[in-house]
């Protein structure tokens, strides 16, 4: 074995690539999606090293052409459920063993993958079959990835080094950061691969091993970053791929007493009903499960009559759009002054009209379609109320003849307590109320309690007194918050991300914060010469 104090190499993030016309790395990708068009993927489960086919599969279709095959997943039932917790469990004691130097280096080498011969590989498939453009794709599928490769490794050897700052004379005081005394399942959803990436992996720095289910209809792409890791040189059973319904594979894993921890991205509804399940069967468990989650959003804008219009404008088209809202960052609800709104509704209808729709190969489209068919239900009927009860400033259709495409729309309403400035929507529909400029302080107490919510949100304004304002009020009312920017777009190592409230338990993914929970540290105190009488010097006679 080796001998020393490492230092991983200083964590830098990666540079985003243009795939500006005519560029190599345009070419290559071009390259790298025709081929993928071209087949019919069949995605396994991965039990401890082992490809399963079950032969109980559900089509995977590319959203922006539904028509068209992507690849056929293969789903687990309850013997590969149970086998994956089992082959967690069996190479828990071997990956912990491993040194911390040789765990981070598997995860450094998947990094360093991805940055190069992956790279297309990855984007790729997260663009036909989550319908990204190449943008989307590439700051999610490739550059977010990386950078929480990285900077976990740097973030695992700071844990390793936080030790007792004293030990007296003849004391060595030291602390033991353990793995979980147990398996954790990681709940990963369809719109990052990153964030898929990133759950099950997490954990694993620290010496953990995990059962992970993927969102199916992002199964190519998880199954394309899990031939990465092996590539990598993860050993077989740290992080094994299950794949199927949410309700199905979950209730079976949070039932088993090895349960160590839970570390999920998806809807509120889905981690409160995992958290209720958890702390029913409590007394059941070998150890208290950790619970990590980010979940839902309703993200906020809010303009000061100080804003600058263009600014704001921008930040909407930008933050409420991209990926066709499909963040749970997406900005949704905003709050816009009487005195900007003329000049800011000039924009957004430009803007959207402006904004081409179609397939994600095409470069020169916006957006795609949304993920499948019940989200393009759900969007009509919220498509349907707003058309019903508001003014349509932009947009307002959808079609789902080719693909499930929601026209980009902004309304307006004149109730700030609309279930269109309330409900998670997850799609490319955006909420303005207008209030009059002399009444900021009451934007300011819609914004914080209009929403369940509390994940990210944005203020612009020029006056550094409305700032500060903002600042103070919503304190409790978005975890990530900006200043004249769009509340989309955390950069790892920058702005750890997570919210809390109805959105999550703000373990801020993406800093230290994170990969703390899925340690269990031990105290050890050594004393060099053990005291040989059970007296005290006060015990002494006079």
């Amino acid at each position: 074995m080796s001998t020393g104090v490492y230092r991983v190499p200083p964590p830098m993030n990666e540079p985003v690539r243009g795939y500006t016309r005519g560029s190599p790395e345009r070419a290559s990708l071009e390259r790298e999606l025709a081929r993928q068009s071209g087949e019919v993927a069949e995605i396994p489960c991965l039990i401890g090293g082992r490809r399963v086919f079950t032969g109980r599969t559900h089509d995977l279709v590319m959203p922006h052409n539904h028509s068209h095959l992507l690849a056929r997943v293969h789903l687990a039932g309850p013997a590969e459920i149970a086998a994956a917790i089992q082959a967690a469990e069996d190479a828990r004691a071997e990956w912990a063993a491993l040194p911390l130097e040789q765990r981070t280096a598997v995860f450094l080498k998947a990094a360093e993958l991805l940055a190069g011969p992956w790279r297309d590989r990855v984007n790729a498939a997260t663009m036909l079959g989550q319908s990204k453009t190449v943008h989307q794709a590439e700051i999610d599928s490739a550059c977010e990835l990386i950078d929480f490769w990285r900077f976990n490794a740097m973030f695992a050897f700071q844990i390793a080094a936080d030790q007792p700052p004293v030990s007296p004379t003849g004391v060595w005081n030291r602390v033991d950061h353990r793995p979980l005394d147990g398996f954790v399942f990681a709940v990963t959803p369809f719109n990052f691969t990153s964030i898929a990436g990133n759950l099950p992996t997490a954990p694993a720095f620290l010496g953990n091993t995990c059962v992970w289910k993927p969102a199916t209809t992002s199964a190519h792409a998880c199954w394309v970053l899990a031939q990465l890791l092996e590539a990598a040189g993860l050993p077989p059973g740290v992080v094994n791929l299950v794949n199927g319904a949410g309700a199905e594979v979950g209730d079976q894993v949070v039932a088993d007493p090895r349960l160590a921890g839970v570390h999920f991205t998806g809807s509120t509804p889905v981690f409160q009903h995992l958290w209720r399940t958890i702390g029913q069967g409590i007394a059941g468990y070998r150890q208290y499960p950790r619970l990590v989650g980010e979940t839902g959003g309703k993200d906020f804008i809010l303009a000061h009559p100080s804003a600058d219009a263009t600014a704001v404008s921008v930040a909407i088209l930008r933050g409420a759009f991209e990926y066709q809202g499909q963040k749970c960052s997406a900005a949704s609800r905003m709050y816009l002054p009487r005195s900007l709104w003329p000049a800011i509704r000039e924009q957004l209808v430009a803007g959207v009209e402006g904004m081409k729709q179609g397939d994600v190969a095409d470069f020169t489209n916006f957006l795609g379609a949304v993920i499948d068919q019940r989200a393009f239900k759900k969007h009509q009927g919220y498509l349907e109320h707003g058309n019903r009860g508001a003014e349509c400033v932009a947009g307002g259709t959808a079609d789902g003849s080719r693909g499930w495409f929601v026209r980009p729309t902004v309304f307006r309403v004149d109730d700030p307590r609309d279930r269109l400035m309330q409900e998670e929507i997850f799609g490319p529909i955006a909420t303005v109320w207008v209030y009059d400029d002399a009444r900021w302080d009451d934007a300011l107490r819609e914004v914080d309690q209009t929403s369940p919510y509390a994940l990210t949100g944005a203020v612009f304004a020029t006056d550094r007194r409305a700032v500060d304002q903002a600042t103070e009020r919503l304190r409790f009312a978005a975890g990530n918050f900006y200043v004249n920017d769009k509340p989309t777009g955390a950069v790892v190592g920058q702005q750890p991300f997570g919210g809390s409230r109805a959105s999550g338990t703000n373990d801020k993914a993406g800093s230290i914060l994170n990969l703390l929970r899925w340690s269990s540290a031990r105290t050890i105190k050594e004393t060099f010469v053990p005291p040989t009488s059970w007296r005290y010097p006060f015990h002494e006679e006079p």
